[in-house]
């Protein structure tokens, strides 16, 4: 018998502990560690939906945990673990909202910018595309078409704001306002990260159009990969039997879905996010575990 859906998790509440909330993540300061809750809250250009994705989290979660503990050679990164049986006993309490769904992990200074790694003309690429046939100050040739491979995979980064847009910049002015060494190596090592998660997605039936990377420093001082990794919030992965550069087309397994339903019902992506009919709730949740599935090769478990 297949296990029913757990409930939803819109906002995590663990009394006693200080918490910053993201737009998906609630994050806990403990112990001189950090506890991350991935919510089933879903962001989409900025703006957090009023409707949770069930199993969302935890599919966030997961996927962070296994691409963390695969790419830890390549790049060091903050996880501690995601296993609820090795928390804190001041957690025990609430399992129902952390299991699954939760990861220790070490502190870290975050970098105010965005790592952003692009092998093909999509998203907001595209858009800058069409308007001056560049990107973060990279000039591109004309005539490329949406969805369009790049051949060498391109560092586009942008701003880390607070409310409102991320920004795209120069590389010269993000090295400017994360530092010149820090935006360096974090440069190399999201191009590291890009090329090995392509490689090993394309033999899984998939293509990683892009991705997005945060870092921070350590207390060591040493630069970390932290926040999440190659999840379908922060990457698009389209099924590689759908994708033709030809054609621009592409059946993505990420939040795509609803950025493309919302703009079709004509939001303007200002506050307030529109309510999502069941059907969108329904295959937006679908896509993300058949996301984790074909990543992983293994099938998606109910908590």
């Amino acid at each position: 018998m297949t296990a029913a859906a757990p409930e939803p998790l819109y906002r995590s509440d663990i009394p006693g502990l200080t918490v910053h909330r993201g737009k998906v993540r609630d994050v806990y300061e403990l112990d001189g560690k950090l506890l991350i809750v991935a919510t089933d809250r879903l962001s989409a250009f900025d703006v957090v939906f009023p409707d949770p994705i069930p199993e969302k989290g935890a599919v966030l979660t997961r996927l962070s945990e296994w691409w963390f503990r695969r790419t830890a050679p390549l790049v060091p990164n903050h996880f501690i673990t995601a296993d609820f049986e090795e928390f804190p006993e001041k957690l025990k309490p609430h399992r129902a909202q952390l299991e699954a769904r939760s990861m220790l992990v070490r502190r870290a200074r975050p970098l105010p910018g965005e790592f952003i790694v692009r092998g093909y003309l999509d998203g907001s690429a595209w858009t800058a595309y069409e308007f001056g046939k560049h990107i973060c100050g990279i000039p591109l040739l004309a005539g490329l078409q949406r969805r369009s491979s790049f051949g060498t995979p391109l560092f586009t980064p942008t701003t880390k704001a607070q409310e409102g847009h991320d920004l795209p910049i120069d590389f010269a002015e993000f090295s400017h306002q994360v530092g010149r060494a820090e935006a360096a190596k974090g440069r190399e090592y999201a191009r590291a990260l890009y090329i090995y998660a392509h490689n090993y997605l394309h033999d899984r039936g998939l293509v990683l159009s892009d991705t997005k990377f945060e870092f921070g420093m350590d207390e060591e001082g040493q630069l970390i990969l932290i926040d999440e990794a190659l999840t379908p919030d922060s990457s698009r992965f389209w099924l590689k039997e759908s994708y033709t550069p030809d054609s621009g087309r592409a059946i993505s397994l990420d939040k795509q879905y609803v950025r493309d339903h919302v703009e079709k019902e004509g939001w303007n992506k200002k506050p307030p996010a529109p309510r999502l009919p069941r059907e969108v709730i329904e295959q937006t949740s679908e896509r993300y575990r058949k996301a984790y599935e074909m990543i992983t090769g293994e099938p998606f478990r109910r908590a």
